[in-house]
């Protein structure tokens, strides 16, 4: 009677495979198949920002219930999560930054969306789950007023009357300007937008930092990306 034996590579393939459901990640064919998702929680209320996920650590601010523009119920990513805490990136300066807040009075979902801004080529690719849905060319900032890199979201979207700028609508994002603290009364907040009442040819690096798109494409993205989509700038 043969003695079933287990090779050493065998052992740690199923160590691998143990531990890749543990953390659960897709693993084999289905891996492929597994749509991208990134999660975000929809605030109930007004949250204290803390450093550390814990009660007793350092406040860094407060993360309103509401946005400024539109006062929809505020929308942000969630990048990680520990106990009853959630790690995730917030609004306005310094660019990028995160903090801790209590899962409490939040309610929790997921988004497949993600917008992807390409200054140098000019163009904004729209991804779904993973893949590329529709790619758009853009007016992108200019030199002397570039559009900001680094890691964004979406944190409300805008109808614009027919006299605003940059209708018909507005996507305002987390990104702030790195050259105007403030403009137009506003806190120097980047957008992507429509072309109406301001103009500029997509493809051509001519904004404030904005990025601009044809007003159809405007209207297209504001049909499909809501608040808490996460949004990669990059040169």
């Amino acid at each position: 009677m043969k003695t079933a034996t287990t090779s050493s590579s065998h052992l740690r393939l199923l160590a691998v495979a143990g531990a890749a459901l543990t953390l659960g990640i897709a693993t084999g064919p289905a891996a492929a198949s597994t749509p991208r998702a990134q999660p975000l929680v929809t605030l109930l209320g007004a949250h204290l920002v803390h450093v550390w996920p814990s009660a007793k650590s350092a406040v860094s601010g407060e993360l309103p219930a509401r946005t400024p523009i539109t006062e929809v119920r505020t929308t942000v990513p969630v990048l990680g999560t520990h106990g009853a805490w959630l790690l995730v990136r917030l609004p306005g300066r310094p660019n990028g930054h995160t903090g801790w807040i209590s899962s409490a009075h939040g309610t929790r979902s997921v988004s497949f969306w993600h917008i992807y801004v390409h200054t140098a080529n000019r163009t904004v690719t729209v991804d779904w789950g993973g893949r590329p849905v529709r790619t758009l060319k853009a007016v992108v900032g200019k030199a002397s007023t570039p559009t900001p890199n680094g890691q964004f979201f979406v944190e409300e979207t805008i109808a614009l009357g027919p006299t605003g700028i940059g209708a018909p609508f507005a996507l305002a994002l987390s990104a702030r300007s790195n050259v105007f603290q403030e403009f137009d009364g506003g806190p120097g907040q980047i957008a992507i937008h429509g072309l109406t009442n301001v103009g500029g040819v997509p493809g051509t690096a001519a904004s404030h930092g904005c990025v601009r798109v044809a007003d159809l494409n405007a209207r297209w993205l504001a049909a499909r990306i809501g608040a808490g989509v996460p949004v990669t700038i990059s040169s």
